[in-house]
Parts: structure tokens; sequence; C-alpha cells
């Protein structure tokens, strides 16, 4: 996860959850924007 930008952290969840993709992996990616604090981000984008 470390390696992906911040903006391409956000897209990945975001499509993620568009595509209903599985939860463990929505989690993951959930799990690591908070990690970095960008869960703000998401909701204004």
């Amino acid at each position: 996860m470390q390696h992906l930008s911040d903006e391409m952290l956000i897209e990945v969840y975001q499509r993620a959850m568009a595509m209903k993709l599985d939860q463990a992996f929505i989690e993951l990616l959930h799990v690591e924007l908070q990690r970095r604090n960008l869960i703000a981000a998401i909701a204004s984008a």
C-alpha cells in the first residue's frame, strides 16, 4: 500500500466501492486511508 500515492489510493478505494469488490479488500483500503488521514478527502470527492 505504501507504493500508492494518496490520489491513487483514493481512486482505488472509490472504484472498489463502486464495483462492490470484496469487503475485506475495501476494509484494507479504508484502514490505509485512515492511517494516512485521508478520510476527509473521500467525503469531499
